[in-house]
C-alpha cells in the first residue's frame, strides 16, 4: 500500500508553479464535480493560471460536504470528521489557517473506536445502562477479535467476509466468547465498525478491511461545520451550478463535455471528481467507451451507505457522554446517537444508520424516519420529549451521490483504488474512491483533488511545449507556517 508520506509529498506540487504563456494561450481544464477533491483540484490548477471551469449538478458546492444552517446553526449531514489531528493530514493546514475549532472525540488512530470508550452510555432495549466495566472489557476483547482476524486471513488463500472471519475467530478462541448482555454488546461494537464502512460485516473484506492507513491524532469533530473550507477553496472560481454532465468525449486535442440542456464544454483536459455512485448508475456516456479495467475499478469498488437523522431539542435530557447507544441480539438492531451538545453546546442528537439499515430507512419519508429514530430513543430514555424539529440525509438515493464512501468488498483487491485513480490520457480522476490510503475520508478526497492537477498540469504542459518554461510560484497558502489547530476536550 501506498504510504501517506508519499502521498503527503505529492499533495501541494500542483500549488507551487506557475507557468509563463506562448503567444496569449492559455491551458484550459474542466473540473468535473464541486466537492472537496473538485475544488482542491480546480483551485490548483486556477493558481498555476490554468482556465478552469467548474461543473457542478447540485445546487451548491461540497458535494458529500453539507452543512446545513437551517436550524441556526451549522450541521453537517455528511463529512464531519477531521480523521488524524496531525500536521500530515493534508487539509490540517487549511484547517488550522481559518482558525477553525475541532473537538477530539478520540486520541486513538483506530478504525473501530473513533470515540474512547469512557465517553460511550450503552444501554439495553428495557432501558437500562449497560454497566461501564462491561462496556469497556467487551470493546477492548473485540480489538482482541479484530487482531485474531488478521491471523487468520493469513491462513487462508481466498478473502471472506468481515462477519465470517469473526464468526470463525469466536470457534477458535472461546474465551473471546460472550453471551446474554455482553454478546449484544459485541453486536453494538459490530454495530459501530459497520458504521465506519456505511456497510454490512457480511460484504466487507477482512483481507483489506485495514488498508487505509490511519493518521495520528485521533478524530476531531468540526465544530463550525466543513462549509468554511469548502467556501474557501471556491473563491475566486468559475464554478457553474446545476450542470449535470451527460456526456464525456475525449479527443485527441481536448475534451468535450455536454450537459443536460445540450451544452458542451471544451478545454484541453478533465479532471474528473463524479461521485463513485454516479460512475456505477453509467448515466454518464463516455467516447470512447472506457477501458475494461476502468470499469472494473467502478463496478467492484464497494459504495456503503451512511445517514444523519438529526434531531433538535428544546432542551438536554440525556447524559453528558459523546455516544448514546442501543445494544441487542445483531448488529442490524443495535443503534446509536451522536450527542452534538457535548461539543457544539447546540441541544442535538444524531441518529447514524449505516449499512442496510440506512437503505431501509431511505424508503422512509422524512417524517417517518425522524420518528423512527425517536422511537429508538425512546428505548432508553423512556421520559424523552419529542423533537422540535428534525433534518434527515439522504446519500444513497440522492441522485447526486448514490452512495456516501467506498470500502472494500469481499474477493476485490484494494489495487482497484489505485485503477480508478489513474489517468486517461487527458481524463484524469480524483475523490475518496480514488485514494489509495484514505479512501472514504474527507482528506483523502483532497489529496486525489491536488494530486489529479498535477497530473494534468503536467500533461497540458507537455502538449503546449512548455515544461521547460516553469517557474517556481510562492504560494500564498503552501508558504504559511503551520498553524496549530485548535483542538478541545472539555
Amino acid at each position: 500500500m501506498d504510504s501517506g508520506n508519499r502521498s503527503n509529498r505529492n499533495l501541494h506540487k500542483a500549488e507551487c508553479y506557475s507557468t509563463e504563456r506562448k503567444r496569449g494561450r492559455t491551458p484550459s481544464v474542466i473540473v468535473l464535480g464541486a466537492g472537496i477533491a473538485g475544488l482542491a483540484a480546480a483551485r490548483s490548477l486556477h493558481n498555476a493560471s490554468f482556465q478552469v471551469t467548474v461543473l457542478e449538478s447540485r445546487d451548491r458546492i461540497g458535494g458529500r460536504i453539507n452543512t446545513d444552517y437551517s436550524l441556526g446553526f451549522p450541521i453537517d449531514l455528511g463529512a464531519s470528521w477531521l480523521h488524524g489531528v496531525c500536521k500530515e493530514n493534508p487539509l490540517a493546514p487549511l484547517v488550522g489557517r481559518l482558525g477553525l475549532p475541532l473537538y477530539r472525540t478520540c486520541g486513538d488512530d483506530s478504525v473501530l473506536f473513533d470515540h474512547d470508550l469512557e465517553s460511550y452510555a450503552l444501554y439495553d432495549a428495557d432501558g437500562k445502562q449497560v454497566p461501564q466495566e462491561l462496556v469497556t472489557e467487551v470493546g477492548q476483547a473485540f480489538e482482541e477479535i479484530l487482531k485474531e482476524t488478521n491471523e487468520l486471513r493469513e491462513e487462508l488463500e481466498e478473502d471472506i467476509s468481515m462477519q465470517q472471519a469473526i464468526a470463525s475467530v469466536l470457534e477458535r478462541r472461546p474465551d473471546l466468547r460472550f453471551e446474554g448482555l455482553a454478546n449484544k454488546v459485541l453486536q453494538w461494537y459490530l454495530c459501530r465498525m459497520e458504521g465506519w464502512f456505511a456497510a454490512d460485516a457480511d460484504t466487507i473484506s477482512a483481507r483489506c478491511w485495514d488498508e487505509e492507513e490511519l493518521l495520528p491524532g485521533g478524530h476531531g469533530l468540526m465544530v463550525r461545520g466543513y462549509l468554511p473550507v469548502v467556501n474557501t477553496l471556491a473563491k475566486g472560481l468559475d464554478i457553474r451550478l446545476g450542470h449535470r454532465v451527460t456526456d464525456i468525449i475525449k479527443r485527441s486535442n481536448g475534451v468535450n463535455v455536454t450537459v443536460e440542456g445540450g451544452k458542451t464544454f471544451s478545454a484541453d483536459a478533465a479532471v474528473i471528481t463524479i461521485p463513485l455512485g454516479v460512475l456505477k448508475s453509467h448515466t454518464i456516456r463516455f467516447e470512447p467507451k472506457l477501458p475494461d479495467w476502468k470499469e472494473k475499478a467502478i463496478s467492484e469498488i464497494g459504495l456503503g451507505v451512511e445517514n444523519k437523522i438529526v434531531l433538535h431539542f428544546g432542551e438536554v435530557f440525556w447524559p453528558n457522554v459523546e455516544f448514546l447507544g442501543v445494544v441487542a441480539d445483531t448488529s442490524y438492531v443495535c443503534s446509536y446517537f451522536l450527542n452534538l451538545h457535548k461539543a457544539t453546546g447546540h441541544s442535538v442528537l444524531v441518529y447514524m444508520p449505516a449499512g442496510q439499515l440506512a437503505r431501509d430507512i431511505e424508503k422512509m419519508s422524512d417524517e417517518a424516519a425522524a420518528s423512527f429514530a425517536f422511537s429508538q430513543l425512546k428505548k432508553i430514555l423512556p421520559d424523552a420529549s419529542p423533537p422540535i424539529q428534525y433534518l434527515v440525509s439522504h446519500w444513497g438515493t440522492d441522485a447526486n451521490s448514490l452512495g456516501s464512501y467506498s470500502y472494500d468488498l469481499v474477493g476485490r483487491s484494494h489495487d482497484l483504488y489505485e485503477w480508478l485513480r489513474a489517468p486517461i490520457d487527458n481524463l484524469f480522476f480524483a475523490g475518496e474512491a480514488t485514494s489509495v490510503s484514505f479512501p472514504g475520508s474527507a482528506h483523502g478526497a483532497y489529496s486525489t483533488g491536488l494530486m489529479a492537477a498535477e497530473e494534468c498540469r503536467m500533461r497540458v504542459l507537455e502538449r503546449y511545449g512548455e515544461l521547460d518554461r516553469l517557474n517556481p510560484l510562492i504560494y500564498e497558502e503552501a508558504s504559511q507556517i503551520m498553524v496549530p489547530l485548535q483542538i478541545s476536550r472539555l
